[in-house]
């Protein structure tokens, strides 16, 4: 069974053990929507029932019915905040989980293969794809995720087809 990482714990809010998050997820309401959730600190996975979510500027302050004191809290500062994959919010049609285009394959409407995916820049405006060349390594590309130039994502085939902008190579 695969995960989702929703969040990451920051720090420790008020006494009662809660504990303060920076969402990793498109949609920060779906954490309303869990009942468990899974602090992941070094490897060491443990299920906690949420008992309440709140919001303070673009964290959401959590708090989980097996902890009610800051000193615990303060344990797992630094912990993700997994979830399994059966409950990952549903896509869209032209949606998919960003988890899934690392390594990817990319490829112009030419047929011609620029790399793979190396890493991706989450913006105020768009993410950017950095895509990593196998004939200039020290030449990353760097695409936009904007429907002018993604063509096409097949996750199945592992593949992206692109239409390079002027100055982009």
């Amino acid at each position: 069974m695969g995960f989702f990482c929703i969040g990451k714990i920051t720090s420790t809010h008020g006494i009662r053990g809660t504990v303060k998050v920076f969402p990793t997820t498109d949609d920060v309401k779906r954490f309303e929507l869990l009942k468990e959730v899974i602090f992941d600190l070094n490897g060491k996975k443990e299920t906690f029932t949420v008992n309440k979510v709140a919001y303070q500027k673009n964290m959401v302050l959590l708090t989980v019915k097996e902890i009610d004191d800051i000193n615990v809290a303060e344990k797992y500062r630094g912990a993700s905040i997994l979830i399994p994959d059966d409950k990952a919010l549903p896509l869209e049609e032209n949606e998919y989980y960003t988890r899934d285009l690392y390594d990817m394959e990319v490829y112009t409407t030419d047929g011609v293969h620029l790399g793979k995916i190396d890493d991706i820049f989450f913006t105020a405006a768009n993410d950017v794809y950095v895509v990593k060349r196998d004939d200039k390594p020290k030449n990353d590309i760097l695409i936009p995720a904007i429907k002018e130039c993604i063509i096409d994502v097949n996750v199945k085939e592992n593949k992206m087809t692109v239409k390079l902008l002027e100055g982009m190579m």
